[in-house]
């Protein structure tokens, strides 16, 4: 029997629950817990803000753990390895975008935790497919950001082909945008940070921006006027989006991976003189996850967490809630 810690109702405290996983499927892992990150999707889904949580739901979806036991029919992954899982737990495998290796586009993928129970507990399940090893050089109480978070703003960098030397932004430097600057630094871009929060300068320039500008000083953004090849933004607010169109240069792109609530408006005329371009994208296929950890560990990439033991739970999430954590937070078993 599996135990974590579940929300019986929405918005309520997390109590230990005791639960069967059922039968060990031929493509499937079982995982024993060590350390999970907390995310602000895992309050969505406390909240059922998106309104697709059932409960109760055990949350989590940045784990790290060892391999405990394996389907008859995986090959790539043995009992005792170290591995961790993301946002995705499944994937139907057989679809065109399963088959071109996006399992991310998958109009069947399964939520890590939608419909099933995540990682504030001492086991999980998933498929083998989005199950990957940790690798030796990776911290594993520090990894499990980097499955959500890290892979967030790492594959925009990869499907957009981001370059040694181009010109990128990255707006709102917190859990995602703390390891997007040092993602785009290793790789050898020009970074300009934007934060509304100038008590960060410091820190920014340490991750890696070589720039920083206050993203409410309307009158320093107006002097970046086609200075930018790619802006990444990481917020989940609504902001002048005029304004960073125009500081993109001619075949900008502003890509979005931060959940916004309220819908953008955007003057097309500020996008169709320059051939500018607006998109958005959701977590990395299998094979970017991969790519992302291999990454990481070559460049001494690590998310900066605070850790909590997993009895702390309400605690920790409280601090999430508030946006309290520098930058991170962990779940310890």
């Amino acid at each position: 029997m599996a135990h974590g810690y579940a929300a019986q109702n929405p918005g309520e405290d997390l109590q230990i629950i005791e639960y069967d996983l059922g039968p060990l499927g031929p493509t499937e892992v079982d995982i024993a817990v060590e350390y999970c990150g907390i995310c602000q999707s895992d309050i969505g889904m406390i909240d059922n803000t998106w309104g697709v949580s059932s409960y109760p739901i055990v949350p989590g979806h940045e784990v790290i753990g060892i391999v405990r036991a394996c389907g008859d029919q995986v090959s790539q992954l043995n009992p005792g390895q170290r591995v961790g899982v993301g946002w995705n737990a499944g994937s139907c495998m057989h679809c065109e975008w399963c088959n071109t290796g996006e399992h991310n586009l998958c109009a069947s993928v399964q939520g890590t935790i939608v419909g099933r129970h995540g990682g504030f507990a001492d086991q999980i399940r998933a498929a083998a497919t989005w199950t990957f090893p940790i690798p030796s050089g990776l911290r594993p109480e520090v990894a499990g950001p980097l499955l959500c978070g890290g892979i967030t703003v790492f594959n925009p960098i990869v499907q957009y082909d981001i370059q040694p030397g181009d010109r990128v932004g990255v707006i709102g430097i917190g859990g995602l945008g703390h390891l997007a600057l040092q993602f785009l630094q290793a790789l050898g871009c020009e970074v300009t940070a934007f934060s509304s929060s100038p008590e960060k300068e410091d820190e920014a320039r340490k991750l890696g921006a070589d720039h920083f500008f206050t993203s409410i000083d309307t009158g320093a953004l107006s002097s970046l006027h086609s200075s930018l090849d790619f802006i990444l933004s990481t917020v989940d607010v609504s902001l002048d989006w005029e304004t960073y169109l125009h500081i993109l240069c001619p075949k900008g792109r502003l890509h979005l991976v931060g959940s916004l609530t309220d819908p953008m408006t955007i003057p097309v005329g500020a996008m169709l003189l320059g051939q500018k371009s607006i998109s958005a994208s959701p977590d990395g296929s299998p094979a970017t996850v991969i790519q992302m950890l291999e990454f990481a560990e070559c460049h001494n990439i690590e998310p900066i967490v605070e850790i909590f033991p997993l009895t702390d739970v309400n605690e920790a999430l409280e601090r999430v809630r508030h946006g309290k954590p520098r930058y991170r937070v962990v779940l310890r078993q």
